[in-house]
Order: structure tokens, then sequence, then C-alpha cells
């Protein structure tokens, strides 16, 4: 009898480690927001061949589906409006419930310290940010730090609701992103998913065989050198910080990094790859807005910083749905992390705002360098989001004009018609235009919504 006994009770022992419990990477968890009125994924592991049910609480609609050989599962469920809280349910041998669930607005934020900086950093006002931080309709996930060599399956981590002591350890640049957002999408929940690391180079947050099929951004990258505070070596947060949560479905990405690739003069490139190669894991192609690092003082080279800053703005024309916000009017120069992250973020959510929700028509960029036209000694600059241009000090002594041969002096400049016309005693017949072209200039042009004018380059 005994041994009878002993057999049944090995025989459930065998059986149910045969019978693996479903399981859910952890992007998926309690009081997690999903994307409204989309298509979204969702998936996990069980035994091969092991019959999935998922019901969705807001219709109660039963989908269904079979592990494959490889123990993994997905499904792909209809969601509806804003709103919630929801459960979802989701069984095969055993079952799993979420709770708390919200259908709103989700979006990825990464990058490097920028991106990163909280309320506990000593960002400006932010113990009283943080005070008034209670707001369960925005939900914040944060990818823990770590680096592996192949893509993983899953990251630590969970979805928590806003409160002083959440938001006070989470992106400021997100949470103000999120909170703007509400101002206008009212009863929309919004989702914020912080992934970053300070430091950091863009090359780590793609996949390495990106950099390296890739000749300019191999030679680029081989300059990285190792730092103590984080990683150098491509795709290597891109496996453990990006590619688990990749399909996990959002409305877009906001990004602040560039600071730890200044001295690159193919940052364009290297972000386009980046944006590129992500919206081909997430088979999604979404809004990517990002901020153009702040002027500070950097080094030796007097050139290294605006160089980057310069080659953000042009990958606003190289690649599509992507959005740039100047900050130069609100940085500390000899400050690399600027401590004012509520426009920052306001910024962020008014481009947003305006190109993805249409809910805002005012102008929400700053002037952008659109061309020049050259009559005799004389050049006309045109600018894109340029209705009503000034100068903060009256005049402005940062555009610098060149001939043929490159060498670059101060130009004259004055406004007629929302054009800067500029001329220099010391070229008969200019070629080349700068502007705010220097690592700690912050711009003196500006347009009738008080924002300031990108550097830039005509070369």
């Amino acid at each position: 009898m005994k041994n009878n006994i002993y057999k049944f009770v090995f025989f459930l022992l065998i059986s149910s480690t045969m019978m693996a419990n479903v399981s859910l990477p952890n992007i998926f968890s309690d009081n997690m927001v999903l994307q409204r009125n989309s298509e979204v994924k969702i998936w996990g592991w069980a035994n091969p061949k092991e019959e999935i049910k998922l019901v969705s609480g807001w219709n109660n609609q039963e989908y269904k589906t079979v592990a494959n050989n490889q123990a993994k599962w997905e499904l792909t469920i209809k969601t509806p409006e804003a709103g919630g809280p929801f459960t979802i349910s989701i069984k095969g041998y055993n079952e799993v419930v979420l709770k708390n669930i919200l259908i709103g607005e989700v979006w990825l934020c990464s990058g490097q310290s920028n991106m990163e900086m909280s309320v506990s950093w000593g960002i400006d006002d932010g113990e009283e940010e943080a005070k008034n931080a209670t707001n369960p309709n925005i939900r914040f996930f944060t990818v823990p730090k770590l680096t592996a060599e192949n893509p993983q399956n899953n990251l630590l981590g969970n979805w928590t609701e806003s409160t002083p002591e959440t938001m006070k350890y989470f992106s400021a640049v997100g949470y103000f992103f999120a909170k703007r957002l509400r101002e206008d999408l009212k009863n929309v929940p919004i989702g914020l998913i912080s992934s970053n690391w300070g430091g950091t180079p863009a090359e780590i947050w793609m996949p390495a065989e990106v950099v390296n099929n890739d000749p300019i951004l191999l030679e680029n990258a081989k300059k990285l050198n190792e730092q103590e505070y984080g990683p150098r070596q491509p795709g290597r947060a891109y496996n453990a910080m990006i590619y688990p949560i990749a399909g996990f479905k959002i409305a877009g990405t906001l990004w602040y990094q560039g600071e730890s690739n200044v001295g690159s003069l193919v940052y364009d490139k290297t972000l386009g790859a980046l944006i590129t190669s992500w919206r081909k894991e997430w088979k999604d192609d979404f809004p990517f807005y990002y901020v153009q690092i702040a002027p500070f003082k950097t080094g030796t080279n007097n050139f290294s910083n605006v160089t980057v800053r310069d080659s953000q703005r042009k990958l606003l024309k190289e690649v599509s749905k992507t959005g740039m916000v100047v900050i130069s009017d609100i940085s500390d120069t000899i400050d690399i992390h600027p401590k004012n992250k509520k426009s920052v973020g306001i910024r962020l959510a008014n481009l947003a705002l305006a190109e993805n929700y249409k809910t805002n028509s005012n102008l929400v960029n700053g002037p952008l360098f659109k061309s020049i036209k050259i009559d005799k000694n004389k050049v006309t600059v045109s600018f894109d989001y340029g209705d009503g241009l000034y100068f903060k000090d009256k005049k402005s002594n940062q555009f610098e004009v060149a001939g043929a041969d490159g060498v670059f002096y101060p130009a004259e400049a004055s406004i007629k018609n929302n054009e800067v016309i500029l001329t220099s005693k010391k070229v008969a017949s200019p070629a080349k235009v700068r502007f705010a072209w220097g690592n700690t200039v912050q711009s003196d042009l500006f347009n009738k919504v008080n924002l300031p004018a990108s550097c830039f380059t005509t070369e």
C-alpha cells in the first residue's frame, strides 16, 4: 500500500513538471496599460501543444491558440477605446489573471541620463511636483539596467501606479510628458515604459549586427572607449533592455540621448539606424520624438557638441515620422544635466498632441533652417516654423558667413518678413552660413511662441 502511495506521489510530481505552467513576460503584469483602439500582441510560454485560452475583460471575448514546439504562444487581441480597470484571464493547465489593467496610450521613454533623471536627482521644483503625483491613470514600468551578449526573452520589473514615491524615481521627462498629455486627452490613461542608462552611446541600444554590417557605423563604434559607468559594446543594452519588450504595442517613442556620442560626425546615421531597427523589430512605423541635446562645455573641441546637435536636426529630413524639441533656452551650459525637465516633457507632449493626436493646433516647433538665397553680398535665410521671428536681445551676433574658401566671419543680421538677412564686410561673395555654431552657444533666435531656433550649418 505504502509503495503504491509513493508511486502515485511520484507520478503526480512527474506529471506536474511535464505540464509547464502558463507564464508571461513581466511586461504583462497587473496595473499595465495597453494601447487603445489597437490590435495588441500578448505572448508567453506554456507546454508545447498546450491550448491557451485568453479572455479579455472589457468584452468577455475568448481567444485561443496552441503553444508551439519551442513552448511559446502568441495571441493578437483587439483593445477598445480608453477605459478600465479591466482584467485579462489566460488559461492553460493553470490560470493567470492580470488585474487593474487600463486601456490608453503607451509610450517608450529611452536614452541616457537626461531621460533617466528623476526628482530624486534634484530637478527644478521636483519635491513639489512629487507631492502632487498621485494619479492612478498614469502608470510606470521601469526596465532595470542589464546587458546581454544575446537577445533575452524577459526582463525584471512590474507596472506601478503614479504616486509621490513611484514618480520620485521615474523618468521626470516621461512623467511631465504624461501629465501634459492628460490635460488634452482628458480621461485617457497613459502608460510609460522607461528603459535608459546614463553615460551610454546610441550604438549599445540597437542590434549589434546593425552596427557590425555598416562600415561607417562600425568605424565610429570602434572609437567608443570603455567607461566605468556603462557599457559601450554595440547591442548590449538592446539585447537586455529593448528586445524583451519589442512587440509590446506602443503609441511611440521618446528619446533623449547624444551626450555620449559627442564628437561623432555621423550621429544622424547612427540614430537613423537605431530608429529603423526598432521599427523593424516592432513591425510598426511608430513616431519617434527626441530631444536635441543642450549646449554644454565639453573637452577642448569647440564644435564636438554642436556637430551632434546639427546631426539631430538633419535627421528630421532623413527619417520619417520623427520630431525634435530644442532646449537651448532652458539649459545650463556648465551642466550636462539641465534641471528643468518639466519644460522638456511639455515640449515633447505638445509635439505628440499636434502630430499624433491632432488636439493641439499651436506652433510646437522652434525655427528650423530651410534654405538660403544669395544675392551678391547678401544672404537671405528662410526657416520652417519661423512665424514671428525675433532676436532675444534685439540683435544677433550668432550668424556667420563664409565664401568659397570656407572661412567663417561674423555677419550682421536683421529680420525682414520672417527671414534673416545677412551681410559681412569681410565676405564679398558669401557661399555658406552657420548659426549658433559652438558647444555652449544658446540660440538667440526665437519664433512667436518663444521657442528657440536650432543651430545649423549649410555646409
